[in-house]
C-alpha cells in the first residue's frame, strides 16, 4: 500500500524478516481476511513462528549484503534480542557495513552510538559526521 504509516512507527506497523519490508498493521488486517494468516502480506514468503527461523531469514538477506537486513541484525545485537547477546563491537561493525550500503538509519544510530559513547570511546564529531551523512 502507499499509504502513510502513523507515528510511532512501530505501534502501527512491523518487520518482516522475510522481505525486510515494514508492512502497516492495515495491509496485515487485509491480508488476514483474504485467509493469508501465515505469508507475509508482501512477498507471500511463509511467516517465521519461532526466533530462530526468523534469524534465518534475517541471515540469508545479509548474506545478500541487504543492507535493512544488517542494520535489523544490527539492532537485535544491540538490544540482546533474537537470542542474540549484546555486542557493541559487533553492533559497530554491522551498522558501519549497512551505513556503506547506504542505510541512512545505521548512519544514524553509528552517530548516537559515537556521540554519546555508547559502548565506544566518545567522538562527539565521527557522531556528527555520521548524523550528517544521513542527513543528506
Amino acid at each position: 500500500c502507499f499509504d502513510l504509516i502513523e507515528l510511532p512507527v512501530g505501534q502501527h506497523s512491523k518487520m518482516n524478516a522475510c522481505c525486510m519490508k515494514r508492512v502497516c498493521n492495515g495491509c496485515g488486517l487485509a491480508a488476514r481476511q483474504r485467509g493469508m494468516f501465515d505469508r507475509c502480506p508482501f512477498c507471500r514468503t511463509p511467516l517465521p513462528h519461532d526466533d530462530p527461523s526468523k534469524l534465518a531469514m534475517v541471515q540469508k538477506r545479509v548474506q545478500k549484503k541487504d543492507a535493512d537486513a544488517i542494520y535489523f541484525l544490527g539492532l537485535k545485537h544491540y538490544f540482546g534480542e533474537l537470542g542474540l547477546t549484546k555486542d557493541i563491537s559487533r553492533v559497530i561493525e554491522l551498522f558501519t557495513q549497512a551505513a556503506e550500503l547506504g542505510s541512512v538509519k545505521a548512519h544514524h544510530k553509528l552517530g548516537l552510538v559515537y556521540y554519546t559513547g555508547n559502548g565506544v570511546k566518545e567522538d562527539k564529531s565521527r557522531g556528527i559526521h555520521h548524523w550528517q551523512q544521513a542527513a543528506m
